[in-house]
Protein backbone atom coordinates (compact mmCIF):
# COMPACT_ATOMS: atom_id res chain seq x y z
CA UNK A 1 0.00 0.00 0.00
CA UNK A 2 1.22 3.51 -0.76
CA UNK A 3 1.74 6.01 2.02
CA UNK A 4 -1.29 8.15 2.75
CA UNK A 5 -1.09 11.78 1.63
CA UNK A 6 1.70 11.04 -0.85
CA UNK A 7 1.49 13.71 -3.53
CA UNK A 8 0.77 12.18 -6.90
CA UNK A 9 1.84 13.14 -10.42
CA UNK A 10 -1.31 12.79 -12.51
CA UNK A 11 -1.80 13.01 -16.27
CA UNK A 12 -5.31 13.77 -17.55
CA UNK A 13 -6.13 12.65 -21.10
CA UNK A 14 -9.14 14.38 -22.67
CA UNK A 15 -9.85 14.54 -26.44
CA UNK A 16 -11.23 18.07 -26.96
CA UNK A 17 -10.77 20.72 -24.29
CA UNK A 18 -13.57 23.05 -25.38
CA UNK A 19 -16.64 24.30 -23.52
CA UNK A 20 -19.04 21.68 -22.21
CA UNK A 21 -20.08 19.68 -19.17
CA UNK A 22 -17.39 17.00 -19.60
CA UNK A 23 -14.74 19.68 -20.06
CA UNK A 24 -15.97 21.56 -16.99
CA UNK A 25 -15.67 18.36 -14.96
CA UNK A 26 -12.12 17.73 -16.17
CA UNK A 27 -11.07 21.30 -15.41
CA UNK A 28 -12.61 21.27 -11.93
CA UNK A 29 -11.23 17.81 -11.16
CA UNK A 30 -7.75 19.00 -12.11
CA UNK A 31 -8.14 22.19 -10.08
CA UNK A 32 -9.39 20.25 -7.06
CA UNK A 33 -6.54 17.75 -7.14
CA UNK A 34 -4.06 20.56 -7.66
CA UNK A 35 -5.43 22.34 -4.58
CA UNK A 36 -4.76 19.17 -2.57
CA UNK A 37 -1.08 19.40 -3.52
CA UNK A 38 -0.96 16.95 -6.41
CA UNK A 39 0.81 17.70 -9.70
CA UNK A 40 -1.61 17.70 -12.64
CA UNK A 41 -1.09 17.97 -16.42
CA UNK A 42 -3.82 17.80 -19.05
CA UNK A 43 -3.12 16.31 -22.50
CA UNK A 44 -5.54 17.02 -25.34
CA UNK A 45 -5.79 16.82 -29.12
CA UNK A 46 -7.69 20.10 -29.42
CA UNK A 47 -7.47 23.31 -27.40
CA UNK A 48 -8.69 26.52 -29.03
CA UNK A 49 -7.81 29.41 -26.71
CA UNK A 50 -10.79 31.33 -28.09
CA UNK A 51 -13.15 28.48 -27.21
CA UNK A 52 -12.19 27.10 -23.79
CA UNK A 53 -12.54 27.66 -20.07
CA UNK A 54 -10.43 30.44 -18.59
CA UNK A 55 -8.40 28.15 -16.32
CA UNK A 56 -7.02 26.26 -19.32
CA UNK A 57 -5.93 29.48 -21.00
CA UNK A 58 -4.56 31.69 -18.22
CA UNK A 59 -1.90 29.32 -16.86
CA UNK A 60 -3.89 28.08 -13.85
CA UNK A 61 -3.67 24.57 -15.31
CA UNK A 62 -0.89 23.00 -17.32
CA UNK A 63 -2.33 22.05 -20.72
CA UNK A 64 -0.38 20.17 -23.39
CA UNK A 65 -2.00 20.61 -26.79
CA UNK A 66 -0.76 17.92 -29.17
CA UNK A 67 -2.02 18.65 -32.68
CA UNK A 68 -2.79 15.42 -34.59
CA UNK A 69 -2.14 14.92 -38.33
CA UNK A 70 -5.61 13.39 -38.67
CA UNK A 71 -8.89 15.21 -39.42
CA UNK A 72 -11.89 15.16 -37.10
CA UNK A 73 -13.97 13.64 -39.89
CA UNK A 74 -14.26 13.29 -43.65
CA UNK A 75 -17.11 15.38 -45.02
CA UNK A 76 -18.85 15.14 -41.67
CA UNK A 77 -18.59 11.33 -41.48
CA UNK A 78 -16.69 8.86 -39.28
CA UNK A 79 -16.28 11.17 -36.26
CA UNK A 80 -15.86 8.36 -33.75
CA UNK A 81 -13.37 6.43 -35.85
CA UNK A 82 -11.09 9.44 -36.20
CA UNK A 83 -11.61 10.32 -32.54
CA UNK A 84 -10.10 6.94 -31.59
CA UNK A 85 -7.22 7.42 -34.01
CA UNK A 86 -6.52 10.98 -32.78
CA UNK A 87 -6.42 9.76 -29.20
CA UNK A 88 -3.89 7.07 -30.09
CA UNK A 89 -1.73 9.77 -31.67
CA UNK A 90 -1.98 11.78 -28.43
CA UNK A 91 -1.13 8.66 -26.43
CA UNK A 92 1.93 7.89 -28.55
CA UNK A 93 3.19 11.45 -28.02
CA UNK A 94 2.70 11.10 -24.27
CA UNK A 95 4.42 7.71 -24.13
CA UNK A 96 7.39 8.94 -26.17
CA UNK A 97 7.95 12.13 -24.19
CA UNK A 98 6.82 12.29 -20.58
CA UNK A 99 4.63 9.32 -19.56
CA UNK A 100 7.39 7.95 -17.31
CA UNK A 101 7.11 10.92 -14.95
CA UNK A 102 3.49 10.23 -13.91
CA UNK A 103 2.21 7.94 -11.17
CA UNK A 104 -1.26 7.40 -12.60
CA UNK A 105 -3.41 8.33 -15.61
CA UNK A 106 -6.93 9.78 -15.52
CA UNK A 107 -8.81 9.13 -18.78
CA UNK A 108 -12.33 10.17 -19.73
CA UNK A 109 -14.68 10.09 -22.75
CA UNK A 110 -12.51 7.82 -24.95
CA UNK A 111 -11.06 4.59 -23.58
CA UNK A 112 -8.93 3.58 -26.59
CA UNK A 113 -5.66 4.54 -24.95
CA UNK A 114 -6.14 2.54 -21.75
CA UNK A 115 -4.44 -0.79 -22.70
CA UNK A 116 -1.50 1.08 -24.28
CA UNK A 117 -0.88 3.21 -21.20
CA UNK A 118 -1.00 0.15 -18.97
CA UNK A 119 1.19 -2.00 -21.23
CA UNK A 120 3.92 0.42 -22.26
CA UNK A 121 4.00 2.61 -19.16
CA UNK A 122 3.24 -0.02 -16.55
CA UNK A 123 1.05 2.51 -14.71
CA UNK A 124 -2.50 2.27 -13.45
CA UNK A 125 -5.38 3.94 -15.29
CA UNK A 126 -8.60 5.36 -13.84
CA UNK A 127 -11.42 5.82 -16.35
CA UNK A 128 -14.25 8.29 -15.75
CA UNK A 129 -17.38 7.27 -17.65
CA UNK A 130 -19.65 10.17 -18.62
CA UNK A 131 -21.86 7.81 -20.65
CA UNK A 132 -21.21 4.97 -23.12
CA UNK A 133 -20.71 6.32 -26.63
CA UNK A 134 -22.52 3.32 -28.10
CA UNK A 135 -25.73 4.64 -26.52
CA UNK A 136 -25.17 8.19 -27.78
CA UNK A 137 -24.55 7.31 -31.42
CA UNK A 138 -28.22 7.58 -32.32
CA UNK A 139 -28.92 10.71 -30.30
CA UNK A 140 -30.13 11.21 -26.73
CA UNK A 141 -30.45 7.94 -24.83
CA UNK A 142 -33.91 6.65 -23.91
CA UNK A 143 -34.06 3.71 -21.51
CA UNK A 144 -36.63 1.73 -23.48
CA UNK A 145 -34.98 2.09 -26.88
CA UNK A 146 -32.72 -0.98 -26.77
CA UNK A 147 -34.60 -2.51 -29.67
CA UNK A 148 -34.53 0.65 -31.76
CA UNK A 149 -33.70 -0.22 -35.35
CA UNK A 150 -30.71 1.22 -37.17
CA UNK A 151 -29.66 0.88 -40.76
CA UNK A 152 -27.57 -2.14 -41.74
CA UNK A 153 -24.74 0.11 -42.93
CA UNK A 154 -24.67 2.03 -39.68
CA UNK A 155 -24.73 -1.20 -37.72
CA UNK A 156 -21.76 -2.53 -39.70
CA UNK A 157 -19.90 0.72 -39.02
CA UNK A 158 -20.85 0.95 -35.33
CA UNK A 159 -20.30 -2.70 -34.38
CA UNK A 160 -16.46 -2.57 -34.34
CA UNK A 161 -16.57 0.88 -32.69
CA UNK A 162 -18.84 -0.42 -29.95
CA UNK A 163 -16.67 -3.51 -29.48
CA UNK A 164 -13.60 -1.29 -29.22
CA UNK A 165 -15.23 0.92 -26.59
CA UNK A 166 -16.28 -1.98 -24.38
CA UNK A 167 -13.04 -3.95 -24.80
CA UNK A 168 -10.81 -1.00 -23.88
CA UNK A 169 -13.04 0.30 -21.08
CA UNK A 170 -12.83 -3.05 -19.29
CA UNK A 171 -9.02 -2.70 -19.28
CA UNK A 172 -9.14 0.21 -16.82
CA UNK A 173 -7.99 -0.52 -13.30
CA UNK A 174 -10.83 1.45 -11.75
CA UNK A 175 -13.95 2.88 -13.41
CA UNK A 176 -15.94 5.84 -12.16
CA UNK A 177 -19.37 7.10 -13.23
CA UNK A 178 -20.85 10.56 -12.96
CA UNK A 179 -24.19 9.34 -11.55
CA UNK A 180 -26.04 6.24 -10.38
CA UNK A 181 -28.02 6.47 -13.60
CA UNK A 182 -24.85 6.25 -15.73
CA UNK A 183 -23.41 3.44 -13.61
CA UNK A 184 -26.58 1.37 -13.94
CA UNK A 185 -26.93 1.90 -17.70
CA UNK A 186 -23.24 1.20 -18.35
CA UNK A 187 -23.30 -2.07 -16.43
CA UNK A 188 -26.43 -3.22 -18.25
CA UNK A 189 -25.00 -2.53 -21.73
CA UNK A 190 -21.37 -3.67 -21.26
CA UNK A 191 -21.86 -7.39 -20.72
CA UNK A 192 -18.14 -8.12 -20.25
CA UNK A 193 -17.68 -5.43 -17.59
CA UNK A 194 -16.84 -6.99 -14.22
CA UNK A 195 -15.92 -3.77 -12.43
CA UNK A 196 -18.07 -2.25 -9.74
CA UNK A 197 -18.48 1.34 -10.90
CA UNK A 198 -18.04 3.92 -8.17
CA UNK A 199 -20.10 7.09 -8.44
CA UNK A 200 -18.17 10.34 -8.12
CA UNK A 201 -20.47 13.26 -8.77
CA UNK A 202 -19.03 16.16 -10.73
CA UNK A 203 -18.03 18.99 -8.43
CA UNK A 204 -17.78 22.68 -9.17
CA UNK A 205 -15.47 25.41 -8.02
CA UNK A 206 -17.88 27.36 -5.82
CA UNK A 207 -15.55 30.36 -5.62
CA UNK A 208 -15.74 30.77 -9.40
CA UNK A 209 -19.48 31.40 -9.12
CA UNK A 210 -19.23 34.06 -6.43
CA UNK A 211 -16.32 36.11 -7.77
CA UNK A 212 -16.85 39.89 -8.09
CA UNK A 213 -18.22 41.15 -11.40
CA UNK A 214 -17.00 44.26 -13.19
CA UNK A 215 -20.17 46.00 -14.44
CA UNK A 216 -18.10 48.02 -16.94
CA UNK A 217 -16.74 44.88 -18.65
CA UNK A 218 -17.95 44.98 -22.30
CA UNK A 219 -18.87 41.30 -22.13
CA UNK A 220 -20.96 41.90 -19.00
CA UNK A 221 -22.72 44.85 -20.61
CA UNK A 222 -23.76 42.51 -23.42
CA UNK A 223 -25.81 40.28 -21.10
CA UNK A 224 -26.84 42.45 -18.12
CA UNK A 225 -30.49 43.50 -17.93
CA UNK A 226 -33.07 44.64 -15.38
CA UNK A 227 -35.66 42.38 -17.00
CA UNK A 228 -36.64 39.23 -15.14
CA UNK A 229 -34.67 36.37 -16.70
CA UNK A 230 -35.08 32.66 -17.33
CA UNK A 231 -31.67 31.13 -18.01
CA UNK A 232 -30.54 28.00 -19.88
CA UNK A 233 -26.89 26.86 -19.93
CA UNK A 234 -26.19 24.17 -22.53
CA UNK A 235 -24.16 23.56 -25.64
CA UNK A 236 -25.98 24.35 -28.86
CA UNK A 237 -26.69 20.72 -29.77
CA UNK A 238 -29.95 19.15 -30.91
CA UNK A 239 -29.89 16.54 -28.14
CA UNK A 240 -29.92 19.29 -25.50
CA UNK A 241 -33.48 20.16 -26.62
CA UNK A 242 -33.33 23.92 -26.00
CA UNK A 243 -36.41 24.13 -28.21
CA UNK A 244 -38.38 22.97 -25.16
CA UNK A 245 -37.40 26.16 -23.33
CA UNK A 246 -38.45 28.38 -26.25
CA UNK A 247 -41.79 26.63 -26.74
CA UNK A 248 -42.63 26.70 -23.02
CA UNK A 249 -41.55 30.35 -22.83
CA UNK A 250 -43.79 31.25 -25.80
CA UNK A 251 -46.82 29.56 -24.15
CA UNK A 252 -46.08 31.35 -20.88
CA UNK A 253 -45.89 34.76 -22.56
CA UNK A 254 -49.16 34.16 -24.43
CA UNK A 255 -51.13 32.95 -21.41
CA UNK A 256 -49.79 35.16 -18.61
CA UNK A 257 -49.65 38.93 -19.33
CA UNK A 258 -47.69 39.49 -16.10
CA UNK A 259 -44.69 37.79 -17.72
CA UNK A 260 -44.42 40.24 -20.63
CA UNK A 261 -41.23 41.66 -19.11
CA UNK A 262 -39.56 38.24 -18.72
CA UNK A 263 -36.76 37.32 -21.13
CA UNK A 264 -35.12 33.99 -21.97
CA UNK A 265 -31.33 33.66 -22.20
CA UNK A 266 -29.93 30.59 -23.99
CA UNK A 267 -26.19 30.47 -23.31
CA UNK A 268 -23.71 27.77 -24.20
CA UNK A 269 -20.76 26.48 -26.14
CA UNK A 270 -20.91 27.02 -29.89
CA UNK A 271 -18.31 25.61 -32.26
CA UNK A 272 -18.58 26.68 -35.93
CA UNK A 273 -16.63 23.54 -36.90
CA UNK A 274 -19.60 21.40 -35.88
CA UNK A 275 -22.56 21.10 -38.22
CA UNK A 276 -24.82 20.10 -35.33
CA UNK A 277 -24.06 23.39 -33.53
CA UNK A 278 -24.85 25.47 -36.61
CA UNK A 279 -28.00 23.51 -37.43
CA UNK A 280 -29.22 23.75 -33.83
CA UNK A 281 -28.77 27.50 -33.58
CA UNK A 282 -30.51 28.02 -36.91
CA UNK A 283 -33.50 25.91 -35.84
CA UNK A 284 -33.80 27.75 -32.52
CA UNK A 285 -33.78 31.12 -34.27
CA UNK A 286 -36.46 29.92 -36.66
CA UNK A 287 -38.52 28.72 -33.68
CA UNK A 288 -38.24 32.15 -32.06
CA UNK A 289 -39.38 33.77 -35.31
CA UNK A 290 -42.32 31.35 -35.62
CA UNK A 291 -43.50 32.36 -32.14
CA UNK A 292 -43.09 36.10 -32.87
CA UNK A 293 -40.38 36.46 -30.23
CA UNK A 294 -37.68 39.06 -30.75
CA UNK A 295 -34.12 37.87 -30.33
CA UNK A 296 -30.46 38.73 -30.52
CA UNK A 297 -27.37 36.57 -31.10
CA UNK A 298 -24.14 37.70 -29.47
CA UNK A 299 -20.69 36.30 -28.86
CA UNK A 300 -17.65 37.46 -26.94
CA UNK A 301 -16.32 40.91 -27.75
CA UNK A 302 -12.84 39.38 -28.31
CA UNK A 303 -13.99 36.14 -29.95
CA UNK A 304 -13.07 34.93 -33.41
CA UNK A 305 -16.46 33.20 -33.70
CA UNK A 306 -18.61 35.30 -36.00
CA UNK A 307 -22.34 35.65 -35.55
CA UNK A 308 -24.04 33.37 -38.11
CA UNK A 309 -25.07 35.13 -41.30
CA UNK A 310 -28.49 33.45 -41.45
CA UNK A 311 -30.01 35.52 -38.64
CA UNK A 312 -31.08 39.13 -38.20
CA UNK A 313 -30.03 41.18 -35.22
CA UNK A 314 -32.72 42.59 -32.93
CA UNK A 315 -31.29 45.18 -30.56
CA UNK A 316 -32.52 46.66 -27.27
CA UNK A 317 -33.85 44.08 -24.82
CA UNK A 318 -34.99 41.17 -27.02
CA UNK A 319 -37.32 38.45 -25.74
CA UNK A 320 -34.63 35.82 -26.32
CA UNK A 321 -30.87 36.30 -26.08
CA UNK A 322 -28.65 33.65 -27.71
CA UNK A 323 -25.22 33.88 -26.05
CA UNK A 324 -22.46 31.94 -27.80
CA UNK A 325 -19.41 30.85 -25.78
CA UNK A 326 -19.92 32.80 -22.58
CA UNK A 327 -17.07 33.87 -20.31
CA UNK A 328 -16.82 32.89 -16.65
CA UNK A 329 -17.79 36.47 -15.76
CA UNK A 330 -20.86 36.36 -18.01
CA UNK A 331 -21.94 33.07 -16.52
CA UNK A 332 -21.53 34.42 -12.97
CA UNK A 333 -23.39 37.61 -13.89
CA UNK A 334 -26.38 35.69 -15.25
CA UNK A 335 -26.47 33.15 -12.42
CA UNK A 336 -26.06 35.71 -9.61
CA UNK A 337 -28.30 38.46 -10.94
CA UNK A 338 -31.27 39.23 -8.69
CA UNK A 339 -33.40 39.46 -11.82
CA UNK A 340 -32.71 35.81 -12.75
CA UNK A 341 -35.72 33.74 -11.74
CA UNK A 342 -34.66 30.17 -12.55
CA UNK A 343 -32.35 27.92 -14.50
CA UNK A 344 -33.99 25.72 -17.15
CA UNK A 345 -32.31 22.41 -17.88
CA UNK A 346 -33.89 20.90 -20.98
CA UNK A 347 -32.08 17.60 -21.86
CA UNK A 348 -33.96 14.38 -21.11
CA UNK A 349 -32.10 11.33 -19.73
CA UNK A 350 -29.01 13.46 -19.16
CA UNK A 351 -26.18 11.39 -17.70
CA UNK A 352 -25.57 13.84 -14.87
CA UNK A 353 -25.91 17.45 -15.98
CA UNK A 354 -23.73 20.09 -14.32
CA UNK A 355 -26.21 22.86 -15.19
CA UNK A 356 -28.63 22.17 -12.31
CA UNK A 357 -25.74 22.22 -9.84
CA UNK A 358 -24.51 25.53 -11.23
CA UNK A 359 -27.97 26.97 -10.73
CA UNK A 360 -28.36 25.59 -7.20
CA UNK A 361 -24.96 26.84 -6.04
CA UNK A 362 -26.15 30.34 -6.94
CA UNK A 363 -29.48 29.84 -5.19
CA UNK A 364 -31.59 29.51 -8.32
CA UNK A 365 -34.64 27.27 -8.60
CA UNK A 366 -34.05 24.66 -11.31
CA UNK A 367 -36.61 23.27 -13.74
CA UNK A 368 -35.40 20.03 -15.37
CA UNK A 369 -36.69 16.86 -17.02
CA UNK A 370 -37.78 14.05 -14.73
CA UNK A 371 -35.15 11.56 -15.91
CA UNK A 372 -31.43 10.82 -15.71
CA UNK A 373 -28.92 12.61 -13.51
CA UNK A 374 -31.07 15.63 -12.54
CA UNK A 375 -33.29 13.28 -10.49
CA UNK A 376 -30.22 12.76 -8.27
CA UNK A 377 -29.14 16.40 -8.01
CA UNK A 378 -32.57 18.08 -7.68
CA UNK A 379 -35.06 17.51 -4.86
CA UNK A 380 -38.67 17.93 -6.00
CA UNK A 381 -40.52 17.33 -2.75
CA UNK A 382 -42.75 20.27 -1.85
CA UNK A 383 -43.11 22.27 0.16
CA UNK A 384 -40.18 22.38 2.61
CA UNK A 385 -37.49 20.25 0.88
CA UNK A 386 -37.76 21.38 -2.74
CA UNK A 387 -34.71 22.69 -4.60
CA UNK A 388 -36.37 22.58 -8.02
CA UNK A 389 -38.99 21.06 -10.29
CA UNK A 390 -38.80 17.80 -12.28
CA UNK A 391 -41.34 17.48 -15.11
CA UNK A 392 -41.74 15.50 -18.30
CA UNK A 393 -40.36 17.41 -21.34
CA UNK A 394 -43.65 18.76 -22.65
CA UNK A 395 -43.94 22.51 -23.45
CA UNK A 396 -47.39 22.99 -21.90
CA UNK A 397 -46.31 21.26 -18.68
CA UNK A 398 -43.14 23.33 -18.51
CA UNK A 399 -45.08 26.52 -19.19
CA UNK A 400 -47.24 25.81 -16.15
CA UNK A 401 -44.12 25.23 -14.03
CA UNK A 402 -42.62 28.50 -15.31
CA UNK A 403 -45.76 30.33 -14.29
CA UNK A 404 -45.40 28.93 -10.77
CA UNK A 405 -41.73 29.92 -10.68
CA UNK A 406 -42.40 33.46 -11.90
CA UNK A 407 -45.08 33.94 -9.23
CA UNK A 408 -43.15 32.58 -6.24
CA UNK A 409 -43.43 34.77 -3.15
CA UNK A 410 -40.24 36.41 -1.91
CA UNK A 411 -40.37 34.29 1.25
CA UNK A 412 -40.68 31.01 -0.66
CA UNK A 413 -37.99 32.05 -3.12
CA UNK A 414 -35.48 32.81 -0.35
CA UNK A 415 -36.17 29.53 1.46
CA UNK A 416 -35.82 27.53 -1.75
CA UNK A 417 -32.64 29.40 -2.60
CA UNK A 418 -31.03 28.51 0.74
CA UNK A 419 -31.97 24.83 0.42
CA UNK A 420 -30.52 24.69 -3.09
CA UNK A 421 -27.24 26.29 -2.03
CA UNK A 422 -26.87 24.01 1.00
CA UNK A 423 -27.43 20.87 -1.10
CA UNK A 424 -25.03 21.95 -3.83
CA UNK A 425 -22.26 22.86 -1.40
CA UNK A 426 -22.58 19.61 0.55
CA UNK A 427 -22.87 17.16 -2.35
CA UNK A 428 -21.37 18.85 -5.41
CA UNK A 429 -18.55 21.12 -4.28
CA UNK A 430 -15.17 20.77 -5.96
CA UNK A 431 -13.59 19.84 -2.63
CA UNK A 432 -15.91 16.83 -2.21
CA UNK A 433 -15.16 15.64 -5.76
CA UNK A 434 -11.42 16.19 -5.38
CA UNK A 435 -11.24 14.16 -2.17
CA UNK A 436 -13.21 11.31 -3.74
CA UNK A 437 -10.93 11.33 -6.80
CA UNK A 438 -7.85 11.47 -4.57
CA UNK A 439 -8.98 8.32 -2.77
CA UNK A 440 -9.58 6.50 -6.05
CA UNK A 441 -6.25 7.56 -7.58
CA UNK A 442 -4.40 6.52 -4.43
CA UNK A 443 -6.17 3.17 -4.55
CA UNK A 444 -5.11 2.72 -8.18
CA UNK A 445 -1.46 3.52 -7.43
CA UNK A 446 -1.49 1.19 -4.42
CA UNK A 447 -2.20 -1.72 -6.80
CA UNK A 448 1.45 -1.60 -7.82
CA UNK A 449 2.96 -2.10 -11.28
CA UNK A 450 0.75 -3.44 -14.04
CA UNK A 451 1.11 -7.07 -15.03
CA UNK A 452 1.60 -7.04 -18.79
CA UNK A 453 0.88 -10.71 -19.36
CA UNK A 454 -1.78 -11.28 -21.99
CA UNK A 455 -2.09 -7.63 -23.01
CA UNK A 456 -0.32 -7.92 -26.35
CA UNK A 457 -3.31 -9.67 -27.91
CA UNK A 458 -5.68 -6.90 -26.79
CA UNK A 459 -3.46 -4.12 -28.16
CA UNK A 460 -2.85 -5.94 -31.42
CA UNK A 461 -6.61 -6.28 -31.89
CA UNK A 462 -7.20 -2.59 -31.14
CA UNK A 463 -4.45 -1.41 -33.49
CA UNK A 464 -5.46 -3.80 -36.24
CA UNK A 465 -9.09 -2.73 -36.04
CA UNK A 466 -8.21 0.96 -36.25
CA UNK A 467 -5.84 0.51 -39.18
CA UNK A 468 -8.43 -1.51 -41.11
CA UNK A 469 -11.17 1.01 -40.41
CA UNK A 470 -9.08 4.04 -41.38
CA UNK A 471 -8.01 2.49 -44.68
CA UNK A 472 -11.46 1.02 -45.35
CA UNK A 473 -13.58 4.09 -44.53
CA UNK A 474 -11.11 6.92 -44.75
CA UNK A 475 -10.95 6.67 -48.53
CA UNK A 476 -14.53 7.73 -49.16
CA UNK A 477 -16.98 10.29 -47.83
CA UNK A 478 -19.68 7.88 -46.62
Amino acid sequence: MMAKNLKLRIAFIHPDLGIGGAERLVVDAALGLQSLGHSVDIYTSHHDKHHCFDETRDGTLSVHHVIPPLPRSIQGKFHIMFAHARQLHLTMHLMCTSAHQYDVFFVDQLSTCIPFLRMFCGKRVVFYCHFPDKLLANGAYVEDQRGKSVSILKYIYRFPMDWLEEATTTQADLILANSKFTARVTKSHFSSLRHQLKVVYPGINIAAYTSPIDPSDPDILQVASQRRTLLSLNRFEMKKNAALAIEAFAILRNKDPSTSNVRLVLAGGYDPRLEDNMRTLKSLIELAQFNDLTYNVITLSQSRVSVPSFQKMTLNEPDILFLLNFTTAQRSCLLQAQSTLALLYTPANEHFGIGPVEGMICGLPVLACDSGGPTESIVDQPPDQRTGWLYRPQPSVWAQALKEICNLSETDRKALSQRAQDRAQTMFGMEAMAKSLEEVLEEAVSMGPVSRTGMWLMMSAVLGLLVVLIFRYGSFSG
